[in-house]
């Protein structure tokens, strides 16, 4: 009969050398793959004519900045999870209550659009067609994400392909915000918000699989 000792050594004889995770270079991996989907996006000619002007805007300035701040926090709780005995649970707080207070601070910015009504303002038609468009351009990020998920050892795997969720669909709306016409905070807050969402609640169903939750 076979000691366990031995046991132990003929198995682990027979694992494959697993390369070390290291948060920098998946970070590097990440930062890669966004440069080269915007550069794609952008160089389709699909950036909003009027980018130059309202470049300097409030209203651009709050929206690219409160999404880049809501991509870099769940992104980063996002990696940081990706390895025991992290908790994604401080992280997905910060980075929900950051994406609250922006949207909050961005609704006054829509005062100009006061006299439309709340049809026009959050026109379902073309808010709708945001939300499929935020979705499709962070089924890249998910990808990796998952790729990434799947390489660690998450501890709390459903808070771990939250947080990728939630990072994927910024990222998705962040792009997008380039070539969106809208200027009215209420539409983006809604049909922004949505699009995330579901970015989010597809990661949290689909990433886990395959994980002892």
């Amino acid at each position: 009969m076979m000691s366990n000792d031995a046991l132990i050594l003929d198995l682990s004889a027979r694992l494959d050398p697993v390369r070390r995770r290291s948060a920098r270079r998946e970070a590097a991996l990440l930062l890669a793959l966004g440069a080269i989907e915007l550069a794609l996006f952008l160089g389709l000619g699909l950036m909003r004519p009027d980018m130059g002007r309202m470049i300097g805007s409030p209203y651009m300035l709050w929206k690219l900045g409160g999404l880049a701040g809501f991509v870099l926090l769940s992104g980063a709780t996002a990696l940081r999870s990706f390895s025991p005995p992290a908790s994604p649970r401080r992280g997905l707080g910060l980075a929900i209550g950051f994406a609250g207070a922006a949207m909050v601070a961005g609704l006054p910015l829509g005062s100009s659009f006061a006299n439309d009504t709340l049809w026009e303002r959050l026109s379902p038609v073309h808010g709708l067609l945001c939300s499929l468009c935020i979705v499709i351009l962070s089924l890249p990020m998910m990808g990796m994400m998952a790729v990434l998920l799947r390489r660690g050892a998450p501890a709390h795997p459903g808070g771990s392909a939250l947080a990728a969720g939630l990072a994927a669909g910024g990222w998705g709306a962040l792009v997008f915000a380039f070539c969106c016409p809208a200027n009215d905070p209420l539409y983006v807050v809604t049909w922004y918000f949505a699009g995330c969402a579901a970015v989010a609640a597809l990661a949290r169903w689909i990433l886990p699989r395959g994980f002892r939750l």
